[in-house]
């Protein structure tokens, strides 16, 4: 299994992608990487709503997976909070429109009319039965992966990150229609909500989408390559952030391979 090694030569076990990174001192950039591994990870999008009293579960089983073994050398999980609920009395301050159009296009790629809250959706495909996910991620990381991805994230004092991200897909005829995307998430996230369904009630979050970049295509050398400058809001907190890349064929939904890099190790 990859290590994951940070510049102070400490070799941490149990994450598939190679790190290689500075501590983090004051006023001192951090350099962090990742590389995918020969077989799949799994990609968990979760769409949620704050406004929805049936989502906690939910939120607490995308919290529980690496308790359970399902970590992000297996299963890439993405919180994606939509906006169709925000005017039935609570606004998600989570909640993104392109989140919403997301979940819309996977429904019409299934010839599904209808969106709701909460759906799992693993590897593009909505997963009808929670309790089949074990089995599913385990199913998907046994399939050889169809494409190499690399991350590198510098973070500065100026609440700025600098992040590359590289997709390389082997195989030419897995390349047309395919599209490469980045996500940066936040974990540890907690709200007091006063109104709506969920009134009264405190919850909590991880892995909540906080910036979407993407889609980008594919060129006919079977590569995509994305350079960006994040800005940080002051609010979030740097040691609960995380980069997320996958490749994802547009018409079929079909993963063919996720990466994860947390930025707080």
């Amino acid at each position: 299994m990859p290590a994951l090694v940070l510049r102070r030569s400490v070799l941490l076990v149990g994450f598939s992608a190679c790190l290689l990174g500075m501590l983090a001192r004051p006023g001192v950039a951090q350099q962090l990487s990742a590389r995918s591994g020969t077989q799949t990870v799994a990609l968990l999008e979760l769409y949620t709503s704050e406004g929805c009293n049936s989502c906690p579960p939910a939120d607490v089983l995308v919290s529980s997976l690496a308790a359970k073994g399902l970590t992000l050398d297996r299963v890439v999980s993405l919180g994606l909070h939509v906006d169709y609920w925000d005017a039935l009395g609570w606004p998600d301050r989570f909640a993104q429109a392109i989140f919403t159009q997301r979940q819309r296009e996977i429904a019409a790629r299934h010839r599904t009319r209808t969106v709701y809250t909460p759906q799992l959706v693993l590897h593009g495909r909505a997963l009808s039965t929670w309790g089949a996910l074990d089995a599913e991620v385990q199913r998907i990381n046994h399939t050889p992966a169809r494409a190499d991805l690399s991350l590198e994230a510098t973070t500065q004092a100026s609440n700025t990150l600098e992040v590359i991200a590289h997709a390389v897909i082997p195989e030419a005829a897995a390349r047309p229609h395919t599209q490469m995307y980045l996500a940066l998430y936040e974990n540890r996230l907690a709200s007091v909500v006063t109104a709506g369904e969920n009134a009264g009630h405190t919850l909590r979050h991880d892995y909540v989408v906080r910036q979407w970049l993407g889609p980008l295509a594919i060129d006919t050398q079977g590569t995509a390559r994305l350079q960006q400058t994040l800005s940080l809001h002051r609010d979030w907190k740097t040691s609960d952030l995380g980069l997320v890349v996958f490749v994802q064929q547009h018409q079929t939904g079909e993963v063919l391979q996720a990466l994860a890099l947390p930025l707080g190790q």
